[in-house]
């Protein structure tokens, strides 16, 4: 009996170190998803409060919610199943897509530094002054969140794309919940600092009410600098992996360059491998940027051409 209980107790203490170990390693398999889909993140928390600009104070916070839980809907319910799928039967399809989403963040950073230098047009201006409906900026919001979540899902996937079917599906659906609070909790701070600040300022003295007035005065120069932040984190991600799918689907020469120019730095005592990131960043913004530019053409090109016939016609 004795002999029985040590045996049993033995095949315990067995399977908890197992589950001990395949905790840790779910947990750096996520931290190190997590980090590598961090410029999308970086991005998704940077647009994201411009989508509540405009609207009533009290209303902020309840939209941010809503659009909160939109977001972790399209990464559980859509993305997840569907990444998981692929990774399983066609996994070769994960490159071509995860370079489309890297051709739509390089377009979507073009187009945004195209309207700041050149303007959207009266059209856009007229519709910004307009009311905005809160179901419809919701689902705004969300279609474009499902975009940055594919994104921010595939490139988890590809890191940990060795692991197995279970551990895969709890490191997405773990990294799709710690970045969907992390980033709303985030938006959330941002859009309710200047309300923050004012009560602060209306409600301290001294220092506190100085430091109130402070982030009244700071947070639309904090949003201007999310938006940049938010764009260059864009051609650098969308850039990114534009040079690593290149590669990998087969065609060497941009990625070996690069890969050089990061050599030639990288043995820099000290600074060598801050050097060395800063050089991959450069290449992979530049690289966006190409083909960012590449879309936006295209697409003016495109426009040009079918208001001409319009016009014909």
């Amino acid at each position: 009996m004795a002999g029985g209980l040590v045996a049993l107790l033995d095949d315990v203490a067995a399977l908890a170190r197992l589950a001990a170990a395949s905790i840790d390693d779910v947990g750096a398999a996520t931290a190190k998803a997590t980090t590598k889909a961090a410029g999308v993140v970086i991005d998704d928390a940077a647009v994201t409060p411009q989508y509540v600009r405009g609207l009533a104070a009290e209303r902020e916070l309840p939209i941010i919610k809503r659009i909160a839980i939109g977001s972790l809907r399209n990464k559980l319910i859509i993305i997840l199943p569907i990444a998981l799928l692929l990774s399983q039967f066609l996994p070769w399809l994960l490159t071509p897509i995860l370079m489309l989403g890297g051709c739509y963040l390089s377009y979507e950073a073009v187009h945004k530094i195209w309207g700041a230098l050149f303007g959207h047009g009266e059209h856009h201006e007229a519709a910004a002054d307009e009311p905005r409906d809160e179901d419809s900026v919701v689902s705004g919001a969300v279609r474009t969140d499902l975009i940055l979540s594919a994104e921010i899902m595939v490139i988890a996937l590809d890191t940990i794309a060795s692991e197995g079917f279970w551990n895969r599906l709890v490191v997405l659906a773990v990294v799709a919940v710690v970045i969907t609070i992390a980033v709303y909790g985030v938006v959330g701070l941002i859009v309710k600092m200047d309300d923050i600040g004012l009560k602060l300022a209306e409600n301290s003295t001294g220092l506190l009410e100085k430091f109130g007035r402070g982030l009244v005065r700071g947070m639309p120069h904090v949003m201007s600098v999310l938006s940049v932040v938010g764009t260059a984190a864009m051609l650098w991600v969308g850039g990114h992996i534009l040079l690593n799918g290149i590669d990998e689907l087969g065609f060497h020469p941009i990625y070996q360059l690069v890969h050089h120019l990061e050599d030639a730095v990288g043995d820099i005592s000290g600074i060598g491998g801050v050097l060395a990131w800063i050089v991959n960043t450069i290449a992979s913004a530049i690289l966006g940027l190409i083909v960012g530019l590449i879309i936006v053409g295209g697409q003016l090109g495109i426009t040009r051409v079918l208001a001409k016939r319009s016009k014909a016609h």
